[in-house]
């Protein structure tokens, strides 16, 4: 629909209608589809009409209704018309009005009507044939003869140019319509997509690292090929295995969820493959595995890092032939399932050692989706608070709470090694022990987080001797305190350190740092 309100305040519309009122005499009126004049209030008495007929007869109640009904039927037989404009006689049978159609994608949307002029001089017989008729309708005929005589007679010059200014006109008003359907169209589709980007289903975030990770969700939409998912704990990962499932051509089938580190190697046999009856001691009746119940849909294979060897075998072979067989079975069974897995373990890593297949990495790898930590987004702490917070006082019908400046910034320094769901913890546990009081003061923070950076990372170091065994111990102890921050992920520690990935690795055998081998000697890997 076309904004008629907003038409006065365009300024070359504004121009054109006063260069139609000084040269011709003219009043432009804008009609709607419905035949409403929508530029022109009967209650407004202050307005003046340049045309002297429309100055005559519109001020009456009888006149202003002719002139209206007229205009509408003109309306009318533009809407029903092909050109761009056409000539018709005017409400008393002596004036001519011009109707420009306003048409957008062929849409008939409304008309510009330019009232009046005359053709050709009006003979006396006419023009009192046309007096009776005005008389009738309780009008001043004297009047109605003054206004006839000064209307403008337009030559076949003058009507060409006078049609292109009224044309001139409507297209005016198509083109503000058609800006402002576009800009319209723009601001939605950006509402829409900082909708989806700022909650992407149950996801949350709007930092840079989020709008990357979100496009290339956007990208898969179509896919069924197998995801990897990698990422720190608490991150996200399983929500963003359900937007895969739920945003894909499999959404309307099963999605199946199963942490990999939860069952040791004979249990996830059965949970992910299924068994017969009396295979094993407590068997006491077949059952369907995971991979049969998610068949046509969608398996979540959580840490997968932690599956055995054995279990990575059975596993490669469902991926590349579609078949299983259940503990104790003899006979195969056909399975359509979409695997995404995810770990926060470093795979690469793994295989160097010898603990996860290569070619099973490569066939669950085929789409690699990294979710940033929390400390690699903190512009997203605000919006998490806030939903956690809102979540949480509206869970526990308690009015809406605040944190203090100083608790805020606590927050903001802390690096959240839980990552998301640390924070959400957090959250709840500061909604609980806040009551009823509507500010969240730095003092209910955990100790953890309140006293950070307040005391020294790395206490103990020695501070005589020689710089060289110092600067040693010093690198020993960053090493083994971020191999244990990173979960032994080599690849962001070199990050953090500003190291590269090989010498971290010298560094970490120069030491004795390797994981087994802290193991051994009781310093632990945790």
């Amino acid at each position: 629909m076309i904004n008629w309100e907003e038409l006065k305040h365009i300024h070359v519309i504004r121009k054109l209608e006063e260069i139609l009122a000084q040269w011709f005499h003219t009043d432009i009126f804008f009609v709607d589809e419905r035949g409403q004049v929508r530029n022109y209030d009967p209650l407004d008495r202050q307005r003046e009409f340049k045309n002297p007929l429309a100055a005559n007869l519109l001020p009456k109640d009888r006149g202003r209704q002719l002139v209206l009904k007229a205009i509408a039927e003109a309306n009318e037989k533009a809407f029903k018309g092909e050109g761009a404009h056409m000539t018709l006689v005017g409400p008393t049978g002596l004036e001519s009005v011009v109707i420009s159609r306003i048409s957008v994608d062929q849409e008939f949307l409304g008309s510009v009507c330019a009232y009046s002029f005359l053709e050709k001089p009006v003979d006396s017989e006419l023009r009192a044939k046309a007096r009776v008729a005005v008389e009738a309708l309780g009008m001043d005929g004297e009047s109605f003869d003054n206004a006839v005589s000064r209307l403008r007679v337009l030559s076949d010059a003058e009507k060409k140019y006078f049609y292109e200014l009224v044309d001139l006109v409507a297209q005016e008003i198509v083109t503000f319509h058609t800006e402002i359907s576009k800009r319209e169209e723009r601001i939605n589709a950006l509402n829409n997509q900082l909708g989806n980007r700022y909650s992407y289903d149950s996801m949350i975030g709007k930092s840079k690292p989020m709008q990357e990770l979100y496009s290339l969700l956007d990208k898969i939409r179509n896919s069924e090929s197998t995801v990897l998912i990698q990422g720190e704990n608490g991150t996200g990962k399983e929500l963003i295995a359900r937007a895969i499932h739920f945003n894909s051509p499999r959404k309307d089938a099963q999605f199946v969820t199963v942490n990999c580190s939860a069952f040791n190697e004979n249990l996830l046999d059965s949970e992910l493959f299924g068994h017969v009856k009396g295979s094993f001691t407590g068997a006491i009746k077949d059952k369907k595995g995971l991979f049969e119940v998610a068949d046509k849909g969608t398996l979540f294979l959580d840490e997968i890092g932690d599956m055995s060897p054995t279990m990575q075998v059975k596993l490669l072979r469902v991926l590349q032939e579609g078949t299983l067989t259940p503990v104790g079975g003899t006979e195969q069974r056909k399975v359509d399932v979409r695997v995404v897995a995810a770990t926060n373990k470093d795979l690469k890593e793994m295989i160097e050692i010898g603990t996860f297949r290569e070619d099973l990495y490569y066939r669950i790898n085929v789409i690699n989706l990294i979710v940033p930590p929390l400390r690699d987004r903190k512009e997203d702490i605000p919006i998490l608070l806030d939903h956690f917070l809102t979540r949480g006082c509206k869970e526990k019908h308690l009015p809406l709470k605040v944190f203090a400046k100083r608790a805020l910034e606590k927050i903001f320094d802390y690096p959240w090694p839980g990552n998301i769901r640390e924070l959400e913890n957090e959250v709840e546990r500061l909604v609980v022990l806040s009551g009823d009081e509507e500010r969240i003061a730095v003092d209910l923070l955990s100790q953890r987080i309140r006293e950070h950076g307040e005391q020294s990372k790395v206490q103990g170091v020695r501070v005589a001797g020689k710089l060289k065994d110092a600067l040693e111990e010093l690198e020993r102890t960053m090493i083994r305190e971020g191999l244990r921050r990173t979960n032994w992920n080599k690849s962001r520690l070199a990050k953090e350190l500003g190291i590269s990935r090989a010498g971290l690795i010298m560094k970490v055998e120069k030491y004795g740092l390797d994981k087994r081998k802290l193991a051994r000697v009781g310093e632990g890997a945790a």
